[in-house]
């Protein structure tokens, strides 16, 4: 299952892993990525506190986690070509986390409220 933030970061839950990245609606916002900053693995990560920061050439903007968690990988092929996030976003997660509280799933966003978030902000 994957849930969703109003700033449009992604958690992909599989067992007590979540893959994080960006949604398709902010990539597709943001334009060319040339840019990802990414935390270390080990690094802990807080549900809505900011973890890092991805670059465009239109603009910048922080990256918000979902979850709560200790980054279990960070996405490497974006070190090199960031690019990868407009390509497929969903495909190509930012970092993996393991959960240290599942409880705070409960507080996001399911792929159709998701939606009528994007549907708002496209008006």
């Amino acid at each position: 299952m994957t849930y969703f933030l109003p700033s449009h970061e992604y958690a992909r839950i599989e067992d007590n892993l979540a893959y994080i990245g960006i949604s398709k609606f902010a990539a597709e916002q943001l334009g060319n990525v040339v840019y990802v900053d990414m935390p270390e693995v080990d690094d802990e990560v807080v549900a809505g506190e900011e973890f890092g920061a991805i670059e465009s050439v239109k603009a910048a903007s922080d990256l918000f986690s979902p979850v709560s968690g200790t980054v279990v990988e960070i996405n490497e092929e974006l070190l090199d070509n960031p690019k990868l996030v407009n390509e497929d976003p969903e495909k190509h997660w930012i970092i993996k986390v393991e959960m240290s509280d599942p409880s705070e799933l409960e507080k996001l966003l399911s792929p159709e409220a998701y939606a009528k978030v994007c549907e708002a902000e496209k008006h």
